[in-house]
């Protein structure tokens, strides 16, 4: 039996996929007829029904993917294959804290706040008065966030936490805010950034080799769904290709003795020339 409260995916023949939460007394109403909510909490996930106008509806669990997808939008909210690999690089799972800024809709922190589970922390913030209650509301919806701590705050002041696993920054200029990001996090922490623009991550790349990080990589996430037809195996016609760049890195103190003692071919002593004397034109201001 479903127990009333879950979040349902009704799907229809024509694989229109609809998620409602399952209220005693409130039936769900469509173009292929109505379902009764006594007659959905009588199933099990998995189920097929039939509607009053004797349409098949498959009846499925919600999972975290249908959950983003089903979220209220005011903003662009990063993608689930962003997600997933943000949560990887950033280690989120149970017992750790992760600190984000930047919250929009509360897509990655809802991901954030499933995968670090009863355990683990997950610590928002969020300048915007709008987009602060909206997070609340998607997570309270998606049945998630008893264990993120969302604040009200703009981290131009710093953050609300020190000494956090993780850090991830969704905001427009991530560069002036290095100094507080990594006070906020434990040395050899992981850091992650999400930016629209080539520029943006240019700058962002400058103020890093400024500051006690190593280890950047800059990459972007690409995914093409395939036709699942076995004797017509093909590529779809369209697919989710650019969505902005991801950019991680780990706090960590430099050293001369290990930058020097890295192998060095002709390009990379050229790029390592060009580093030093960026630094130490910074240094004199």
């Amino acid at each position: 039996m479903i127990p009333y409260g879950s979040l349902v995916v009704f799907v229809t023949p024509k694989g229109r996929r609809y998620i409602k939460r399952l209220e005693e007394g409130q039936d769900w109403h469509s173009n292929d007829g109505t379902l009764p909510a006594a007659q959905v909490a009588a199933l099990d996930f998995g189920s097929e029904t039939r509607t009053s106008l004797d349409v098949p509806i498959r009846v499925q669990e919600a999972t975290l993917f249908d959950r983003l997808q089903g979220i209220k939008r005011q903003t662009q909210i990063i993608y689930p294959k962003d997600i997933a690999y943000i949560c990887l690089r950033l280690g989120a799972g149970p017992g750790r804290t992760i600190i984000e800024a930047g919250c929009g809709s509360g897509g990655l922190t809802l991901g954030l706040s499933w995968f670090c589970g009863p355990t683990g922390k997950v610590v928002g913030h969020e300048a915007r008065e709008e987009f602060f209650k909206l997070v609340r509301r998607n997570l309270a919806w998606a049945g998630a966030g008893d264990n993120v701590d969302l604040h009200h705050r703009d981290i131009a002041h710093g953050f609300a936490v020190n000494g956090a696993d993780a850090l991830f920054l969704d905001v427009r200029n991530p560069w002036d805010y290095l100094g507080h990001a990594a006070c906020a996090v434990r040395p050899g922490a992981s850091l992650g950034f999400l930016l629209p623009t080539v520029d943006q991550v240019g700058r962002l790349l400058l103020g890093l080799e400024q500051g006690p990080f190593a280890e950047t990589e800059v990459c972007e996430i690409l995914i093409r769904r395939w036709k699942p037809v076995a004797d017509r195996l093909r590529p779809e016609d369209r697919m989710i290709a650019h969505t902005g760049f991801l950019i991680f890195c780990r706090r960590q103190e430099r050293s001369e003795d290990f930058e020097s003692r890295r192998p060095l071919g002709t390009r990379e002593r050229k790029q390592e020339a060009a580093r030093l004397a960026r630094l130490d034109l910074a240094a004199r201001g």
